[in-house]
């Protein structure tokens, strides 16, 4: 079994402090004019974000100009993590679920990680901020590593699922695969590939649009550990 987390509004919440980064990012590097105030962010990739962004503003989105604003942006993302501007914290129930996971998933047959739209940079910061340990994490699908071109979130999955069979020297039957997310973005992309997907309402959507977006289950939180292990390693 493969049990694939998100980050942002799933693990953890850092209330914008990754958007103020970004905009910090452009704002040093073209100007105030730019920056990503509008633009839709939950559940969505990280360069499709930035390049929304810059076409916005009439730059190109080239392979160079994303990586200048991607590494200005790592740069800055630590202070913004730290200022007291912003609260960053684990989400209600995580800390507990995952120390759970650590010693229940391995008897179980199952291997955790994370399926985000985040860099890998730049997610492994936010965690290591909200005391959530990234090395527990044992295989990681980033936002950065869609094969497409406009990347799509969809793409996802099926990299996990062939990162798992190259890793572990057997295929793994996608039904066997779970998406622990916040948006409707993480049940299409479990629904996409025959995984299935477990939605927590702890992010901008409510229980009835993740309901009605798929999701084989639905919960307000993470924190009733026992059903919600139960739930994901009972499948």
């Amino acid at each position: 079994m493969l049990l694939l987390f998100d980050i942002d509004g799933t693990l953890l919440r850092t209330e914008g402090a990754g958007l103020a980064a970004l905009n910090d990012a452009a704002a040093a590097l073209f100007g105030p004019h730019v920056h990503c105030d509008g633009i839709p962010a939950a559940g969505r990739l990280d360069p499709l974000i930035m390049a929304d962004m810059l076409v916005r503003a009439g730059i190109a989105p080239t392979r160079e100009t994303m990586a200048t604003v991607r590494a200005e942006y790592a740069r800055r993302l630590p202070a913004r993590l730290a200022s007291p501007a912003f609260t960053v914290r684990a989400m209600p129930g995580v800390d507990a679920l995952l120390a759970r996971l650590r010693g229940e998933a391995p008897r179980a047959g199952a291997v955790t990680g994370l399926l985000t739209g985040n860099y890998e940079e730049t997610g492994r910061m936010k965690l290591q901020a909200c005391g959530i340990d990234p090395g527990q994490f044992q295989l990681n699908v980033w936002g950065d590593e869609s094969p497409s071109d406009p990347p799509t979130r969809n793409d996802l999955p099926g990299v996990g699922l062939r990162r798992f069979e190259a890793r572990h020297g057997r295929r793994l039957e996608a039904e066997r695969m779970v998406i622990i997310g916040d948006t409707p973005h993480d049940v299409a992309c479990a629904k996409a590939h025959g995984g299935r997907a477990l939605a927590v309402a702890t992010g901008k959507y409510g229980v009835d649009e993740l309901r009605n977006a798929g999701a084989d289950e639905v919960l307000e939180t993470l924190e009733e550990t026992d059903r919600v292990l139960a739930w994901l390693l009972g499948g």
